[in-house]
This record gives C-alpha cells, sequence and structure tokens, in this order.
C-alpha cells in the first residue's frame, strides 16, 4: 500500500504541474486573442439612407429598367 500512497502522490503533483502550464497557456492565448484578435478584415460600418434617399434611388432604377424594357420590345417588334 505505500507503493500505491507514492504513485498517488506523484500523480497528484504531475496534475498540479500540468494545471499551471495550461494556466500559462490560457492567459497567453488571452494576451495573443487582444492583441491580434481583431487583425482580420476591419468591419464597415454601413451608412444610412434615409426613405427619401432610397425612394430617389428606386425611382431612378425603375426608370433604367422602364427604358431598358422599351430599347428591348423596340428591336423585337
Amino acid at each position: 500500500m505505500g507503493n500505491l500512497s507514492g504513485v498517488v502522490k506523484e500523480l497528484k503533483k504531475e496534475r498540479d504541474r500540468v494545471e499551471r502550464q495550461l494556466s500559462g497557456l490560457n492567459a497567453a492565448l488571452s494576451a495573443f486573442v487582444g492583441v491580434y484578435g481583431g487583425a482580420g478584415k476591419p468591419t464597415r460600418k454601413r451608412r444610412k439612407l434615409s426613405a427619401k434617399a432610397r425612394a430617389k434611388i428606386a425611382a431612378a432604377q425603375r426608370a433604367r429598367w422602364k427604358a431598358w424594357k422599351a430599347k428591348r420590345t423596340a428591336k423585337v417588334t
């Protein structure tokens, strides 16, 4: 039994050593993510259009489609 308690004691020491290493790795990862976490593609704020501006853009697009369709039907006929 004395040998078994020695093994358990060694295993506990090893577990504590591994826990210390893991906490060091976790700290390193946290620091790395803090510094380089936003190093990917930067996000861009989207500009908001007013309802009036959207309506103006939509009307212009409808006019372009109307002209395109008129030109297309004129060729077919």
